[in-house]
């Protein structure tokens, strides 16, 4: 499917669920665009959504009841279900759009379809992105979606729209598929910088430019919550088998250094 148009698309009555630093920097985009945004968030932001020309709901029910087209669920990993499972989706005014933008795709895929209403269709995005790499505009970043229960094409290329039209590089993929990539390259990314974070590595007078990327993978990681971290774990089927990889080849390199050392008798650096 193209999300491309010719014209531009009429401004969409977008509600966002969840409202932290992510959610934030998408809302800034959309709003720029035209878009009305209304929010709902288990902590208070109505401070900050007067400041930036947002309704903010601290009812759900009166949120669902303001006549969302689409609803953009922006919570974290972890609390995706405590957040999602008590709405009262009977407050709804129409079929809805919802969309979610986490890092992980299988598990709100399964979630939404369990306790969203029929009637209801289901995008599942990732912006691969964030408010430090997008931060001098999207064009060239990428941004995957799946369409996974989607009867209103219309009002699907309008909410894609809102990312194309910025420059993005559009990948449609399986939630299953972005999955199993993302856990070898994402996680596998934060795994290393959490890593280098707990060994304490910082600059040195004496850098080569491989340290030098590695202390930006440190220093970009540490950035990003542990809860973000820990949902890319424990909600990524395909996360676990990285981890036991990343041992093995901890171990195996190990010991073909070990099995050198011996080779050349030398006794300083035979065991560590």
């Amino acid at each position: 499917m193209s999300s491309s148009s010719s014209s531009q698309p009429k401004p969409l009555r977008i509600g966002i669920i969840g409202f932290g630093p992510f959610a934030q920097f998408l809302a800034k985009t959309m709003m720029k665009q035209g878009h009305f945004i209304r929010v709902t968030s288990r902590s208070d932001y109505s401070e900050l959504c007067a400041n930036l020309g947002i309704l903010f709901f601290r009812d759900i029910g009166a949120f669902l009841e303001s006549d969302n087209e689409v609803i953009m669920i922006s919570t974290s990993i972890l609390s995706l279900s405590r957040v999602v499972e008590p709405i009262p989706f009977n407050c709804l005014k129409r079929p809805t759009l919802f969309v979610d933008v986490l890092s992980v795709k299988e598990h709100p895929k399964d979630v939404l379809l369990r306790i969203m209403p029929e009637e209801c269709d289901l995008l599942c995005t990732h912006p691969m992105f964030g408010p430090e790499s997008g931060k001098d505009g999207w064009a060239n970043l990428t941004f995957m979606y799946d369409m996974v229960r989607i009867r209103d094409q219309s009002l699907c290329s309008s909410f894609l729209h809102i990312f194309s039209s910025e420059g993005c590089k559009m990948l449609e993929m399986t939630c299953e598929e972005h999955d199993r990539l993302a856990a070898q390259s994402q996680f596998l990314t934060h795994t290393i910088g959490r890593i280098l974070s707990e060994m304490g590595v910082e600059p040195t007078p004496i850098d080569t430019k491989g340290f030098q990327k590695l202390v930006q993978v440190k220093e970009s990681s540490v950035k990003d919550s542990f809860d973000l971290f820990s949902g890319l774990f424990i909600y990524n089927r395909f996360a676990r088998q990285q981890m036991k990889n990343l041992e093995v080849a901890l171990e195996k390199t190990k010991e073909k250094l070990q099995e050198r050392s011996k080779e050349l008798q030398d006794p300083i650096i035979s065991k560590f």
